[in-house]
């Protein structure tokens, strides 16, 4: 059975420490917080717990799972991979696109297993819909838009952009069948932290000519997460907070007169992301395939998130 070890088990690494632990893959977790590592102790009184990395890092366990702030994701995972481990790590991969390309060419040198937690691409409807748009029913697909939006936490050390986009990035890339990017343009507004943005609209154009458009807030009064793909022949909306599908058989014909062949909900099995994204994880280790959020789809993300930031920035 292959066994992991957590680093980080904060807001969002104890998600990672319970999943694993429940597939019984979780063989220790590394915590600097003294109060964090007394809640992983008396949860899991069974796994070993560490305070230094480099410790847990010179055990024979193989695979570690990176839940720590996101500027520390390209040293410790470069550490990690320097040291013959296999690698998960959270998003943002890393805040750079060349050194998040340095993981993943590393990687491919050494023959690492390196994954991404770029988690709704491990969602049952997105899924669905990647392999729907594939049989070519929707025909020719012209644009994807989403929208993350809600009144969430505000971070004082990353804009909305770094914490909501990669997710829909990540989405965008995979239902659009992994293309080349061609331009990018974004825009942004700072209400409440001078050079921290609560809103921004970022447009991606790809070779080919399909387009993007990405809208995320965390000051918005509404909650709405929600994917759009427009089709020649059909159209495509998936409700994140309802867990629902609609296609719509709508568009314009020859003559540009509007066609409507009405609606059809989808039924598509609401399952646990987190849970199917750390096993995918456990069998890559175990069978060397490449995971589907491996170290080069994290890349792509990564560029399109910077490029986007050097606009708002100005």
């Amino acid at each position: 059975m292959t066994q992991v070890i957590v680093v980080g088990a904060g807001n969002w690494g104890r998600n990672l420490v319970r999943n694993f632990y429940e597939l019984g893959a979780l063989a220790g977790v590394v915590e600097m917080d003294a109060s964090l590592r007394e809640k992983v102790v008396a949860s899991y009184p069974d796994v070993s717990v560490y305070q230094d990395y480099q410790q847990a890092l010179a055990t024979d366990i193989s695979a570690f799972v990176f839940a720590t702030p996101a500027p520390s994701h390209y040293k410790l995972a470069m550490m990690a991979l320097e040291a013959g481990k296999d690698v998960f790590v959270e998003k943002p991969m890393t805040l750079r696109t060349d050194e998040a390309r340095s993981l993943a060419e590393f990687a491919n040198r050494e023959s690492r297993i390196l994954m991404v937690g770029h988690l709704l691409l491990y969602q049952p409807a997105i899924s669905w819909m990647r392999d729907y748009l594939a049989t070519g029913k929707a025909g020719n697909v012209f644009h994807v838009a989403t929208q993350r939006l809600k009144l969430g936490k505000v971070r004082r050390e990353e804009n909305v952009w770094w914490s909501f986009a990669p997710h829909d990035i990540s989405v965008i890339l995979e239902l659009l069948g992994k293309p080349q990017l061609q331009g990018v343009t974004a825009s942004g507004h700072a209400m409440l932290q001078p050079g921290i943005e609560d809103n921004v609209h970022v447009d991606l154009v790809f070779a080919g000519g399909q387009t993007a458009h990405v809208h995320c807030s965390w000051y918005w009064p509404l909650l709405a997460r929600n994917t759009v793909v427009i089709g020649d022949k059909q159209m495509l909306v998936y409700d994140e907070v309802l867990q629902k599908i609609t296609i719509y058989d709508r568009g314009v014909d020859e003559d540009f007169n509007n066609r409507d062949g009405g609606s059809e909900v989808v039924e598509v099995a609401d399952s646990q992301p987190l849970r199917i994204e750390c096993q995918h994880f456990l069998d890559c280790v175990k069978t060397r395939q490449r995971p589907l959020s491996d170290g080069w789809n994290g890349v792509a993300v990564v560029e399109i998130l910077e490029k986007a930031t050097e606009l708002l920035n100005g």
